[in-house]
């Protein structure tokens, strides 16, 4: 990722304790209104949003482990057919233990979990990681999705620094390591939808991808899958065992050995 120095700090909105106190935490300057370039966090009625100026950036985001988009994956994404469960190995009697190493809004882990896997997600930007936190907690509070928020586990953390320490410290099996680190465009033109623009304006690129694959096909038992734009190059390092590839992206699959149906 780029130097943090580097890096958008949002304003966060607001004047109740729950802001202070984020706020205090994240080291972040509280202000009545954004100015127009500014980036900002506020507490809404549906939880904790991030935005920016409209013509930019579009409607603000949130992490939604539950609804929207990840609701419509859930039930009408093909199941276990779908690219990225096919990709993790998830098929007829085989639910693997999955360390998303780079978990961004949690999307993916949400999907992952609700097709049985137990889910570690890791997220190592401040801001990013409070958004998923508030998507998990929301969740949690809703009794129907019981059984899918107790696959899925969050902690806070630099996986290109300490992986192994922050798996170690869960009860997730890095059985699978799955990484999508944001590829740095060249073309402003390729940044189509508004949200990444937001995306990468608060996160920035993740330049030491490599150093994360080095971790995680040391850590993993069975397989590392990480997630590119289709006609990217592979990470720099060991060259994939496969690839799945789809209309817009591809999955590269570093295959240590097989995952066999639990007994």
């Amino acid at each position: 990722m780029t130097s943090p120095d580097a890096l958008t700090s949002p304003v966060m909105l607001g004047d109740d304790a729950q802001s202070h106190a984020l706020a205090h935490r994240l080291g972040l300057t509280l202000a009545s209104t954004p100015d127009s370039d500014d980036l900002w966090l506020h507490y809404g009625e549906q939880g904790l949003v991030l935005g920016g100026d409209k013509r930019q950036f579009g409607a603000p985001i949130q992490a939604d482990l539950v609804g929207g988009g990840v609701a419509h994956r859930r039930q009408f994404g093909g199941g276990r057919g779908q690219l990225i469960a096919r990709a993790c190995g998830l098929k007829q009697g085989v639910s693997p233990d999955i360390i998303d190493a780079t978990a961004g809004l949690g999307r993916d882990s949400a999907v992952l979990a609700s097709l049985g896997s137990r889910v570690l997600m890791i997220e190592r930007h401040p801001v990013v990681a409070a958004l998923l936190f508030d998507a998990l907690e929301r969740a949690r509070r809703q009794e129907d999705l019981k059984t899918l928020t107790q696959r899925l586990f969050f902690v806070e953390g630099d996986s290109s620094q300490t992986l192994s320490a922050l798996v170690a410290a869960s009860s997730v099996a890095p059985q699978v390591i799955h990484l999508d680190p944001m590829y740095p465009h060249q073309d402003k033109s390729a940044l189509v939808k508004k949200e990444m623009r937001l995306f990468r304006r608060l996160v920035g690129d993740d330049m030491d991808a490599p150093q994360l694959l080095a971790q995680a096909l040391d850590l993993a038992t069975h397989r590392v899958v990480v997630k590119r734009p289709k006609g990217a190059p592979p990470i720099e390092g060991p060259s994939p065992s496969h690839e799945i590839v789809s209309k817009n992206s591809r999955y590269d699959l570093y295959v240590h050995r097989s995952l066999k149906p639990s007994r």
